[in-house]
């Protein structure tokens, strides 16, 4: 089959807030996030941060309360349900964290496959559209003959299983949540391979979960949440503090432990950068010698 072509993933002041008893929590406060057509992307952060929330809309199991979040130009806030359903067979894949939540351990690797694919064909795509399972299991790397039972798999080969069945429909936007998560380093390279190689050869979009440093370096860009919005972007596994649409700046891990919440910097340029200035409390106007001065390039 020929090379698929990735959907553009565009998010602006994306929010969501989860209505609980007695208080409500804003997993999303406002992302704002552009996604190229067939780009790779991990998103990092710590628990709690909004990463599997950003997920979830993504994937049209979830709508935002507020923003826009469009897949190819459209907006999918606005889909109704079943609109919402037919994308999610027709164009989205999902692998959820923990392998054994994507497959039926007594059936085979061929018939979890199959399995896989019964929204697509009930959505009426044409089987001759699908892959096959030989397809699958030669694009994620799987050795397993088609008959064996996908209890009896190893762990890496399990995950690679549940890969091929988020491939199943042949989505143009993959979403992985952990895909890597409690395997050894080998078997996490392996299904990190495949997800190179899934890019490569389908051009599939992926957007990837994880807070594994190994894996984020191994991704071409990585996208940082805290507390439900951007703090940083990174390029093979170099993070960057980004500069968002109202002028705040996510400060770096390191720097924000020396420089908690609440602290004040004063900004100033320093040649072809600019240099953050901590002000000890009680003197605004405290002079830069009074600072510890930190350039920024």
């Amino acid at each position: 089959m020929s090379a698929a072509v990735g959907i553009g993933v565009v998010t602006h002041e994306l929010v969501h807030v989860f209505h609980t008893e007695g208080h409500d929590v804003a997993a999303l406060s406002g992302i704002s996030l552009t996604i190229r057509p067939g780009e790779y992307v991990g998103l990092l952060g710590p628990s709690g941060a909004g990463k599997s929330t950003l997920l979830s809309a993504c994937a049209a199991l979830l709508r935002p309360s507020a923003g826009r979040l469009l897949l190819d130009g459209t907006n999918i806030v606005t889909l109704d349900d079943t609109e919402r359903d037919e994308l999610r067979a027709s164009r989205i894949g999902m692998v959820l964290q923990g392998a054994d939540r994507n497959v039926v351990g007594y059936l085979s690797v061929a018939e979890n496959i199959r399995l896989a694919q019964r929204g697509a064909l009930a959505a009426g795509r044409s089987p001759a559209a699908l892959p096959d399972a030989a397809e699958l299991a030669d694009l994620v790397g799987l050795r397993a003959a088609p008959e064996v039972r996908a209890d009896t798999l190893d762990p890496a080969g399990l995950q690679l299983l549940a890969l091929a069945c988020g491939l199943a429909h042949r989505p143009r936007l993959l979403l992985a949540d952990e895909p890597t998560s409690r395997l050894p380093a080998q078997a996490r390279d392996v299904v990190l391979a495949a997800l190179s190689e899934v890019n490569r050869r389908w051009g599939c979009t992926i957007l990837l979960v994880t807070h594994d440093p190994a894996v984020a370096a191994a991704i071409p860009r990585t996208v940082t949440i805290r507390d439900g919005r951007i703090g940083a972007e990174g390029r093979r596994g170099e993070e960057y503090s980004v500069v968002t649409a109202d002028g705040s700046v996510g400060l770096p891990a390191d720097v924000l432990a020396d420089h908690p919440p609440g602290t004040l910097l004063r900004v100033e340029r320093s040649g072809r950068g600019f240099r953050l200035d901590p002000v000890r409390p009680g003197t605004p106007d405290a002079g830069g010698s009074d600072a510890s001065e930190q350039a920024i390039p």
